[in-house]
């Protein structure tokens, strides 16, 4: 999901561009060769499906998959939803760049989250991985929003945190769906794939 420009406080802006420039330094030397065309590959992904999306209040909603771009990249998810998140900004406009932290914290934490969480599940059991991959990428996507336009306007955003978070219920299911069978997908046919994530942790 993307928050648009001029929706959060100045603090909350300034913060989240801090933190989301510090975790994206620190998270580049996650990035090493072995992983460069997955990486690529699952950053033209996230950034496509970033381009079609549904306006909602003060956000949008559309899927994410950062939960299985968080499964396969771990903490480099963050400099390649970066790239993704301005060229989406630059290209057609979705989110800007005054938010660019903003939205990276939202979609990249809950990726590294789902790193974490489907990790001892793989490659035995891809299935329960990427379900609860997309869960945790998803839901705690539009918790974050939500806990950013808490911050930044209280009760002014009550129904649009709402509306948010009901939206997403769909998406949750159509995510788990996808990334389950993209999991079992790479564990059957595609290992190797699976052997490049040992550079994410």
């Amino acid at each position: 999901m993307h928050l648009s420009e001029g929706i959060l406080s100045g603090p909350v802006v300034v913060s989240a561009l801090a933190v989301g420039a510090g975790l994206t330094v620190l998270s580049l030397r996650r990035l090493s060769e072995p992983m460069l065309p997955l990486a690529a590959m699952l950053g033209g992904v996230f950034f496509a499906l970033g381009t079609i999306h549904i306006p909602v209040g003060p956000g949008s909603v559309h899927l994410l998959l950062n939960g299985l771009l968080g499964v396969f990249l771990g903490w480099a998810v963050f400099p390649v939803m970066l790239v993704a998140l301005i060229l989406q900004a630059a290209l057609f406009g979705f989110g800007g760049f005054a938010v660019l932290g903003a939205n990276l914290l939202i979609m990249g934490v809950p990726a590294v989250a789902a790193h974490y969480v489907a990790q001892p599940l793989m490659p035995q059991r891809p299935k329960l991985a990427g379900v609860l991959a997309a869960v945790v990428g998803v839901t705690g996507a539009a918790a974050l929003a939500a806990l950013l336009l808490a911050l930044s306007g209280g009760s002014v955003f009550l129904q649009a945190i709402y509306a948010l978070m009901v939206v997403h219920v769909p998406v949750v299911v159509v995510e788990a769906t996808i990334t389950a069978l993209a999991l079992q997908y790479v564990v059957r046919l595609r290992p190797e794939w699976w052997d490049k994530v040992s550079y994410a942790g």
